[in-house]
């Protein structure tokens, strides 16, 4: 892949970050529209994409798991054009005061928000994971390289070149801020460029988590494993039990904030009732698995017993993926504790795993989720996308003032 493609990528992050918010939300408002009036185009090349990818399962190439995270529907059409107008309707992330503090008379610090360059995103399966990033980057004013996975390949081509029309029409908007990428090599290249891509986030299972970072001098954000968490404590309501872990584990089975593990209190009075419940509904339950790091992506749920919520933090920070956790409890204290002291992005209480969501926390979607203890964790959204400057207003000022005590500093915040 010729360099003039990042070259091209990094010039036009930097005239995005001064393009308008009208511009951008007219760039939105074109994408979503040209969606809905090319929803056959995109559902003729999943279904080519589904064909092809069929054999693979059937081969051994291809798991079931990525098989079913590459189906476009009618659902998935809906929600992701209405992410779109979500992301239109939200508020511009860049240029927002963060701080702004007087260091002495008319000498201002101050903080803003602004965009974080180029974006490379490496991702498997999910097409609709390509909108849901471009949306997201002309928001923040990024520019992005995708590369999907050669499973949805047609289906991204074919989205790709929808959104790339629908920005044509802005005579405003920048060329060369969303770019696609195809080939095994053209990952190894962009891997290289450090000096053009400024964040390179994966989404995709664990072997191509650790292949990225051990291939990059390029920050790495997000997730390997979705290992999540439920606990049901001793004071837990039978039917919330029922009701949350049959959703965390059946709704979608292959999303990575599905629960993998669920941990038990040994004076819980219902459990062989919520097992059996857990049971009518599909679900596998191993009491000795192999590993109690391992992420099923299947109607599979690991179970143990535990004596206490102190057990159950202490396992789940020994064997979670810092992903998603919850506990199902009617005691306060217990909840209390479990929220403060497990160390994931997402920690819940009575409520689904499968809320850990860009889309619905309310962000539009999500670049994805990371479980790193860095500018963003958990569901990354626009905000996410943003990194901060500091500017520094003054008249002629200098440090030596201050160290020989001509001067003294205010520190004196403003608004």
């Amino acid at each position: 892949m010729a360099e003039s493609k990042f070259v091209n990528a990094k010039s036009a992050s930097k005239k995005l970050a001064f393009v308008s918010t009208e511009i951008k939300n007219k760039a939105l408002l074109s994408i979503a529209e040209a969606l809905e009036n090319n929803r056959e185009s995109i559902f003729n090349a999943n279904k080519q994409d589904l064909s092809e990818a069929e054999i693979l399962v059937q081969n051994g190439e291809l798991s079931q798991a990525t098989f079913n995270r590459l189906k476009l529907d009618e659902n998935k059409m809906r929600d992701m054009i209405q992410g779109v107008v979500d992301i239109y309707e939200l508020e511009d992330p860049v240029g927002k005061i963060l701080l702004q503090r007087e260091l002495d008379t008319g000498l201002v610090l101050t903080k803003k928000s602004c965009p974080i360059g180029v974006l490379g995103i490496i991702f498997e399966a999910r097409p609709d994971v390509i909108t849901q990033i471009s949306a997201l980057a002309i928001k923040s004013s990024n520019a992005v390289i995708l590369k999907g996975g050669k499973e949805s390949a047609n289906t991204n081509r074919v989205i790709m070149d929808v959104i790339q029309s629908a920005l044509d029409k802005i005579e405003e908007f920048p060329k060369n801020v969303l770019n696609q990428v195809y080939t095994r090599d053209d990952v190894a290249e962009m891997l290289k460029q450090d000096k053009y891509i400024d964040l390179i986030i994966p989404r995709g299972g664990n072997s191509l988590v650790k292949f990225i970072k051990e291939n990059t001098k390029i920050p790495v954000l997000g997730h390997a494993d979705g290992i999540c968490h439920i606990f049901v404590d001793d004071s837990a309501d039978l039917e919330k039990a029922k009701r949350i872990i049959v959703d965390a584990k059946t709704q979608y089975p292959s999303a990575c904030n599905a629960v993998e593990t669920l941990l038990i209190h040994k004076n819980f009075a219902f459990k062989e009732e919520l097992l059996n419940t857990l049971k009518e509904n599909q679900i596998e339950i191993v009491f000795n698995p192999e590993s109690w790091h391992k992420e099923y992506s299947d109607k599979i749920l690991a179970c143990k017993t535990v004596s206490g919520v102190e057990e159950a933090i202490e396992h789940i920070n020994e064997y979670s993926s810092g992903h998603t956790e919850s506990i199902i409890t009617e005691n306060r204290e217990n909840a209390d504790l479990f929220m403060n002291a497990v160390d994931s992005s997402g920690v819940y209480h009575n409520a689904s795993t499968r809320f850990a969501d860009g889309f619905r926390y309310g962000f539009g979607a999500e670049v994805g989720i990371s479980t790193n203890k860095t500018h963003a964790r958990g569901p990354v959204g626009l905000e996410g996308l943003t990194i901060y400057k500091y500017t520094l207003q003054g008249y002629g000022d200098i440090v030596k003032d201050y160290a020989e005590g001509v001067k003294s500093f205010k520190h004196r915040d403003l608004g």
